[in-house]
């Protein structure tokens, strides 16, 4: 007789969020694994880790009641919206949309309203998850997305429902007290599909990108796994032993991966609700936080915060930075106004969800000086293992490991979207001859480091030169005086472009646009970091710098209002 084998349950045995769930409440069940700080009250919440995951079996029988219907490989379960801050109701609608079949689909609530109904409307959302902080959005387009919205659940500290005009609308603990702890998880097809998430919609309307579980459950693994290959003493891998504050907002691509990641790792999650540089102070000196992301317009206002040195911050052993360069700068700046913590560069897309590059010393690099360590850090990076990452010419082939020459950053790998979610004809645009192409330029260094020039797209092209303005942005932001440095290109009638930079000074900073001019010429021109051509001719220093809804300047709204700006702006070309 044949035995009987169960390849379900080894050689096929599915890769699911699942598993990460399980894994801090079977190790350490009763210690502290989530904490939450209401910003606007103060009111802290602690779970356990099986408090957390038995509020999570709550939900997840919660939204089988709700009627939320599970999906199977190429045919995507009900969506599952949320509206919300960083808290541990948004945490256990991570995993419980997700494993029990459903699609979450996090939506990100700083897109304008027209852009936000967009991407409810094509995501076809089912219900909606919103706390006090949405709310009043919310009540502005709650008739505009229903249908094909059915039901809104409100995610408030107790389990009264608002007074409002939505409907119907439920109370998200009222629900989860009338479920059992228990909960029978399904074992899943891995490609069954388990978040959508929508880009930020700079070039027209919001694109979704949809990620199966195999797909997020390697990249989880991979980013864990580059920890390993990391030489510099300064970063802490994620495990038992790290804290971790998650302060992206959890719209923003999956939190980074930090709700998988730190999860699976059983670190303690320490969450702020949003982002603000004394709550930011206070949670790390009370639950002394090791790790942490941050995107760098954060880490500026950290800088700029006029208490930070009244704040126990020596438990910070790492954050990573992301949503746009890291400039040598801004990080210097950082590590000299907080001790003993180490800033580093990451890079990645909502396609690429995100996770594709990361900024780590390698071990034949670890005895280098550290104002060189530094420079690595602040380079993009190179790719984390198990996804490949070339930069390429007009003609696909990979450009010289020079440090010099530009080309376009594609990619292919496990964890990057296959389409955008029903629009074959954006998808088209990016997949070409077996490669994503993103529309960011970069170089390589001749160790195999990687450093984004620009987008595409905003790329000063003066004469028959490319401008890149990342570099711009970086060389200016290592002068003492500058917070932030954002560049454009401004139309010239003999070379068709030349660049305009827009400065913000640290506080209490005097200098004038003549005096970053002079510092770009002494620390640019003369020490060879730029051409005499790159240099601006135009400047304004400013507090106003636009920035889009993750942080990143927004060159598009610069552009839009570009006679604003040049009209304040000082020419420079003649200094």
């Amino acid at each position: 007789m044949e035995p009987r084998t169960y390849p379900e349950f080894s050689i096929r045995y599915p890769l699911l969020l699942t598993t990460l769930m399980h894994r801090p409440v079977s190790l350490k069940p009763d210690e502290t694994g989530v904490v939450y700080r209401n910003p606007d009250t103060g009111q802290y919440f602690r779970f356990t880790w099986r408090q957390w995951y038995e509020r999570t079996c709550r939900l997840a029988n919660a939204l089988t009641a709700l009627g939320v219907q599970p999906g199977r490989p190429g045919q995507p379960g009900d969506r599952v919206a949320t509206m919300a801050l960083n808290h541990h109701r948004h945490l256990e609608l991570y995993y419980a949309a997700s494993c029990t079949g459903a699609v979450l689909h996090a939506v990100n609530t700083r897109l304008s309203l027209d852009h936000i109904v967009h991407t409810v409307k094509h995501a076809e959302d089912k219900v909606v998850f919103f706390d006090d902080s949405t709310l009043p959005l919310l009540e502005t387009i709650a008739e505009r997305v229903a249908p094909p919205v059915e039901k809104f659940v409100y995610m408030g500290d107790e389990a009264e429902k608002p007074d409002t005009k939505i409907t119907p609308v439920y109370s998200y603990e009222a629900l989860l007290a009338e479920q059992p702890p228990e909960y029978e998880w399904p074992h899943l097809d891995e490609d069954t599909y388990a978040t959508l998430c929508y880009t930020t919609g700079t070039t027209g309307a919001p694109k979704g990108a949809m990620f199966t579980h195999r797909q997020l459950y390697l990249m989880i693994m991979h980013q864990m796994a580059h920890a390993s290959f990391d030489a510099s003493p300064a970063v802490m891998p994620l495990g038992e032993s790290s804290i971790i504050m998650i302060n992206v907002p959890l719209f923003h691509v999956h939190g980074w991966g930090v709700p998988y990641s730190s999860v699976f790792g059983a670190s303690k999650v320490v969450l702020p609700g949003r982002f603000t540089p004394q709550g930011f102070c206070e949670l790390v000196a009370t639950e002394k936080v090791t790790n942490t992301n941050l995107v760098p317009t954060m880490l500026a206002m950290l800088i700029e915060f006029p208490d930070l040195g009244k704040y126990d911050l020596s438990s910070l052993v790492h954050i990573s930075v992301g949503g746009g360069a890291l400039p040598l700068g801004l990080k210097a700046k950082a590590e000299q106004m907080i001790p003993g913590f180490t800033a580093t560069s990451a890079y990645g897309m909502t396609e690429t969800a995100p996770s594709t590059v990361r900024s780590f010393i390698t071990r034949h690099l670890k005895d280098l000086p550290q104002e060189k360590l530094d420079e690595y850090t602040v380079k993009t990076g190179l790719p984390l293992p198990g996804i490949r990452v070339e930069v390429v010419d007009e003609e696909n082939k990979p450009v010289p490991h020079d440090d010099e020459t530009i080309g376009e950053i594609v990619i292919r790998g496990p964890w990057v979207m296959e389409e955008y979610y029903r629009d074959p004809e954006r998808t088209a645009e990016v997949w070409r001859d077996g490669w994503f192409h993103t529309g960011d330029v970069a170089r390589v260094d001749e160790q195999g480091y990687i450093t984004i020039a620009d987008r595409v797209t905003d790329v000063i092209r003066s004469g028959s030169e490319m401008v890149p303005t990342v570099l711009l942005e970086n060389l200016t932001a290592t002068a003492d005086c500058v917070l932030e440095a954002a560049y454009v290109g401004v139309p010239d009638p003999i070379w068709g472009e030349r660049p305009l930079g827009i400065i913000k000074l640290v506080p209490g900073a005097t200098e004038r646009e003549e005096d970053i001019c002079r510092f770009l010429k002494v620390e640019g021109v003369e020490k060879g970091r730029i051409t005499r051509w790159m240099l601006p001719d135009f400047m304004l220093i400013t507090d106003d710098i636009p920035k889009t809804s993750v942080g990143k300047y927004d060159k598009i709204a610069i552009k839009k209002r570009l006679d604003e700006f040049l009209a304040k702006a000082r020419s420079v070309r003649e200094l």
